[in-house]
């Protein structure tokens, strides 16, 4: 099972949150600690804020933050809203639809992907605050670094 980048991004943003010392962020200082480009990120921040997964905030002190408690922000959730298609193939258009049971055995292990998902909220995923806000504080500069360098694990598709 692969996540897509925006995925990727959108727990990104969601641990750098539930991390920062005091709870908030702007797009600027996140795109800038982690290498990612500032309007895709921009897309990822709209798409958790209509998810009701974090509140923007306006003018000066803005930025924004978590809509609720870390503990009550279910990585499972997030990761619903975040993947256009859960599936792991495209049976619809096959052949051999009608006979194979294959697609009956990807749905189940993508249900379980999921059900694995669902017994960890983003307050499991930032246990460490201090550890993670410190890493985070610790990144090179912009232009120091390597973009993407979590990303290019095998976890995640464009």
């Amino acid at each position: 099972m692969q996540l897509t980048r925006h995925t990727d991004y959108a727990l990104r943003v969601l641990i750098h949150l539930a991390a920062a010392p005091d709870g908030r962020a702007t797009i600027t200082e996140i795109a800038d600690s982690y290498g990612l480009s500032r309007n895709h990120l921009m897309k990822v921040v709209h798409h958790l804020g209509q998810g009701g997964f974090i509140a923007t905030r306006r003018g000066r002190g803005g930025g924004f933050v978590l809509a609720r408690p870390a503990a009550q922000i279910g990585i499972g959730a997030v990761v619903r809203h975040s993947e256009p298609d859960m599936r792991m193939a495209d049976c619809a258009a096959c052949a051999i639809r009608p006979a194979c049971g294959l697609s009956g055995i990807l749905a189940e292990a993508a249900n379980a992907f999921l059900d694995v998902l669902d017994r960890y909220s983003l307050a499991d995923a930032a246990r460490d605050r201090r550890g993670l806000a410190a890493l985070i504080a610790a990144l090179p500069a912009p232009g120091n670094r390597v973009s993407d360098a979590c990303a290019d694990g095998p976890l995640h598709r464009d």
